[in-house]
């Protein structure tokens, strides 16, 4: 039956946190790349762009659609700003003119040559913006002196025209010149009615254009005891509709692999976030998908499920569902893992910077002093040790990478599925990265999954994951690597300003 359910939190492929963040190659250029989206579409994205090297001499940005039509057609790309203060920091302003699933192309020129990399944005209008009270009553003032003019002049060519220096107009005229004032002013009045509703008619248009990026909601049902299966809700539907020409237009059976899975589901046991499943369902009979679950403890469990479309838009189902204490269940296996601890304290208070392994060891937060600030783009990065405080070599590629990591903020608003090069899709990193002219070279830099699986041993003991906190608060930080095979967790508090 089905238990519980929530209605979608604001935001768009990861749940209240929109801003895209990226670090890798350009050619030869190791870059950090932050695209700070619109609120609303049409709008202005505020890129940031750090040259981990002094070399680069210029860079220039355009935006293209994803996939499809226009993907392989760039206009004339803006010249980003080199800042005075710093030579290795670059800013630029583009134009986001359509929703759904876009690329901001990259090109840099310098001393080792010319580079170029696609970073994927997932372009969605986030809230309608309101009028300011000051400009409404001037805009409304301006309409009614233009009204009343337009009646005026009207009255005035009728009675006045065609006559003759000093000669004064006939009561015959005057009559003409008030039925045409009046039949004016009706003209006017209907056309600002119409006016009007067409206004309200974009207005409520575009609202719904904000409501097909929101989450979808998803339908939780617990079967059989043990499995849970997940839908898109369908009192939601307009993303169900099969209409796709609409940017949104969503259906979990069109879903494609991300980093070889079709959908990474977690559950969280809420509000403590003491515990947290990473687990990868299958697609299910019908529009939907679905997994027998581990054993699990009796609790209320908020659900985040993120999927790629067939456009490589990323989404994040949100739900949440009061299960049952499962006993019996499925083993974790494969990629499926699970942690469970402390419960994370609500006030401000310390960040924690080591997080104990199962084995003995531990990871490390490497964070530098002073306040976590929201909005600033971040290196995290996490040193993983064995038992007697020395880096491992032994860490393995969990999903192709070099570990994965989960930010969320404590009153479930915030939630971001990051990896070590960023937070964009892995499947939609591809499809950039697969439409730049030299075809799928670069992407073999920027996707780890693409690469030969290196060696045990071969991989960096520090994993390092570009993110940026979107609010203050207190979040929750899973960092997830593999180790002889075995998935383990680390967790990590921070209170951000």
């Amino acid at each position: 039956m089905a238990l519980f359910l929530v209605a979608a939190l604001p935001g768009s492929a990861h749940v209240g946190s929109p801003d895209v963040f990226y670090e890798g190659n350009a050619g030869p250029y190791r870059l950090f790349v932050t695209v700070r989206v619109p609120q609303v579409v049409p709008g202005v994205a505020e890129i940031q762009i750090r040259s981990e090297s002094a070399d680069a001499r210029s860079i220039h940005v355009v935006p293209m659609r994803l996939a499809g039509l226009g993907s392989n057609l760039p206009p004339v790309p803006d010249l980003a700003v080199q800042s005075k203060d710093d030579a290795q920091f670059f800013t630029a302003s583009l134009w986001l003119m359509e929703s759904g699933a876009l690329q901001v192309r990259v090109l840099v020129d310098g001393a080792q040559g010319h580079g170029e990399v696609s970073v994927p944005v997932p372009s969605s209008a986030q809230r309608t913006l309101p009028m300011t009270k000051s400009l409404a009553a001037l805009l409304f003032a301006l309409m009614l002196i233009l009204a009343v003019g337009v009646v005026f002049i009207v009255g005035a060519i009728v009675r006045e025209g065609n006559l003759e220096g000093g000669e004064i107009p006939s009561d015959s005229r005057k009559r003409r010149a008030r039925r045409a004032m009046i039949g004016t002013a009706a003209f006017v009045t209907v056309l600002l009615f119409l006016g009007n509703a067409w206004w309200g008619l974009n207005a409520r248009d575009f609202q719904r254009r904000v409501d097909f990026f929101k989450p979808p909601a998803a339908a939780l049902e617990l079967v059989d005891g043990r499995r849970l299966a997940i839908r898109v809700q369908r009192e939601n539907a307009r993303r169900d509709r099969p209409d796709p020409r609409s940017p949104a237009y969503l259906r979990l059976s069109d879903a494609i692999p991300d980093h070889g899975h079709l959908m990474h589901l977690f559950l969280l046991h809420a509000p403590e976030l003491d515990a947290m499943w990473h687990l990868h369902p299958d697609p299910a009979d019908g529009e939907g998908f679905a997994i027998d679950l581990p054993d699990m403890p009796a609790g209320h469990y908020q659900m985040f499920a993120d999927v790629v479309d067939s456009r490589g838009f990323p989404w994040t189902l949100v739900g949440s569902i009061d299960l049952p204490q499962i006993v019996g269940g499925t083993p974790l296996a494969g990629d499926d893992s699970m942690w469970s601890g402390a419960p994370l304290i609500a006030a401000t208070h310390p960040d924690s910077t080591i997080s104990p392994l199962p084995d003995g060891g531990q990871i490390v937060w490497q964070r530098s002093a002073g306040l976590l600030k929201s909005s600033v783009p971040l290196d995290f990065t996490f040193s993983v040790q064995d038992r007697s405080g020395h880096p491992v070599r032994d860490l393995e590629p969990y999903m192709g990478m070099a570990g994965h990591a989960e930010f969320v903020r404590s009153d479930l608003s915030v939630f971001a599925h990051v990896h070590p090069a960023g937070s964009v899709s892995m499947a939609a990193l591809e499809l950039a990265q697969n439409g730049l002219p030299n075809g799928a070279g670069p992407a073999q830099e920027a996707l780890p999954m693409s690469m030969p699986m290196p060696d045990p041993g071969m991989l960096s003991p520090e994993v390092r994951f570009p993110y940026g906190f979107p609010q203050p608060g207190n979040y929750r930080i899973f960092v997830q690597i593999k180790r002889a095979g075995k998935v383990e967790t680390g967790v990590f508090d921070a209170h951000v300003e």
